[in-house]
């Protein structure tokens, strides 16, 4: 009895401190690559997916809400910023390849984004989701911070984006690869263009595990479709779904 008291009290002061929740995240990722890698870096065992069913089950454990978690962790959030950045390295390595195929880029990432917003609303929409289901959905394919931008201005829930986008994006990263092997699609520029116009950050991630060159024209994917949806996308839903 006083040895679960004595846990009780360290839990309580552990949770108090926003480095518990930060140490946690690292932990679960470290853990998450490690099984990764002793896979044989199967797209199953994707560390990102792996990380996030550990953080909830222990937030789940824990009944620690959100905002706890968050306010813990933000320094990995805050973080995304410089390490987006510095996808720009990648791509001015292969800026001669992406100057040469600039036109085709542009008209694969314009075509793609429009498939991929359109069939997903239409399919949420013969399954009879809500409206406010619906605006959500739409940026799925976009990086988190732009597509809840967008669903807010929408009037979507920003939330649901934030959620949509992830899932998305883990599941493009576990099936883009065999999807694209499947269709037998060989070259890393068409393999990189895929996993980030559908799987922005999460898709480039896994496109850098398969070359630079991969990675590179995934970065490049994510930035255009993120700029392009950003400018299009709200005055699209507005128009389809009113104001």
């Amino acid at each position: 009895m006083e040895l679960d008291l004595a846990l009780g009290d360290i839990w309580v002061y552990l949770s108090a401190s926003p480095l518990l929740h930060l140490t946690l995240t690292v932990a679960a990722y470290v853990l998450a690559d490690w099984i990764f890698q002793r896979s044989g870096r199967k797209a199953l065992f994707n560390p990102v997916l792996s990380s996030i069913i550990v953080l909830v089950v222990i937030l789940r454990v824990t009944e620690t809400d959100y905002q706890t978690y968050f306010a813990g962790a933000q320094f990995v959030h805050f973080m995304l910023g410089p390490a987006t950045v510095a996808l720009a390295i990648p791509l001015y390595r292969n800026l001669h390849l992406i100057h040469r195929l600039w036109l085709p880029i542009l008209l694969t990432i314009i075509i793609a984004a429009i498939v991929s917003t359109t069939s997903a609303v239409l399919i949420a929409q013969w399954l009879g989701a809500s409206k406010q289901t619906l605006i959500s959905l739409a940026p799925k394919s976009v990086t988190a911070p732009v597509a809840m931008g967008i669903a807010e201005k929408a009037g979507g829930s920003p939330s649901l984006s934030a959620a949509l986008v992830v899932l998305t994006g883990v599941l493009g990263a576990v099936i883009g690869t065999a999807v694209l092997a499947a269709v037998r699609v060989r070259d890393d520029r068409v393999r990189g263009l895929a996993l980030g116009v559908n799987s922005h950050g999460i898709g480039t991630a896994r496109a850098f595990q398969i070359s630079d060159l991969a990675g590179a024209f995934s970065a490049l994917a994510m930035g255009l479709t993120a700029l392009v949806s950003a400018f299009a996308l709200p005055f699209a839903l507005r128009w389809v779904f009113g104001s």
